[in-house]
Formats: structure tokens, C-alpha cells, sequence
């Protein structure tokens, strides 16, 4: 039988150590992180001069298998604190993807009340 200390270290060469997380992801989110290596790989050497420079690099990542990633950036300014009600959640059109709809979906606008 092998002592504690030799099993340990077979033990920890089969199961090596997790990388951690990137910056910004979440850590339940695997879609977050199977996206963001491609994306920091992309601007890896880059200066982020602005939130315009990250927007382009994001937009144009690519890889080998085929994902396009869209990006754009938001110059609107939005108020802080604001709180959504439960009737508001449940009139809104959201539909969830077949693969994870708790992460992926889709919100439909709604069509203006005066045509």
C-alpha cells in the first residue's frame, strides 16, 4: 500500500490543479469561459485604450470551429438602482434557447403602443 504522502502526489498528477477564473466571468456560467479564452487570446498584446478598442477586439473573435462573437457598444447612460417589478418581468416576451435557457435566450421587443 503506498504511504499518504506518495499517494497524494499520484493523486494530484491525475487531477491537475483547475486554472482560475478570467476576469469578469461567472463562475457557474462555462458558456463565460469557453468564450472569454478565445476573446483574451484575441486582444492578448493589445492596449485596451477604451471601452471602443474593447469593443472592436470582442467583435472580432473568431476561432477554428466557426463562433463569430458580436459586440457593440453602449453609449447610453443608465440610472443606477433601478428596480423591476414582477409584473413588468412577467410582461415581457422572453424565450429561452434549447441549450442552458437560463443563459441563453432571447427578449423580443415590444412593438410601440402608438404606431
Amino acid at each position: 500500500m503506498e504511504s499518504g504522502t506518495a499517494e497524494t502526489r499520484r493523486r494530484d498528477r491525475a487531477c491537475p490543479p483547475r486554472p482560475p477564473l478570467s476576469p469578469g466571468t461567472s463562475q457557474w456560467n462555462k458558456i463565460e469561459h469557453r468564450l472569454f479564452c478565445h476573446i483574451t487570446q484575441n486582444w492578448r498584446g493589445r492596449p485596451l485604450t477604451d471601452r471602443l478598442a474593447v469593443a472592436e477586439l470582442i467583435g472580432a473573435t473568431t476561432t477554428q470551429t466557426g463562433l463569430k462573437v458580436a459586440c457593440a457598444l453602449d453609449r447610453r447612460t443608465y440610472e443606477k438602482g433601478v428596480k423591476i417589478s414582477d409584473v413588468e418581468m412577467a410582461s415581457l416576451d422572453i424565450t429561452g434557447g434549447e441549450f442552458h435557457p437560463d443563459w441563453n435566450y432571447t427578449i423580443t421587443p415590444r412593438r410601440p403602443m402608438n404606431p
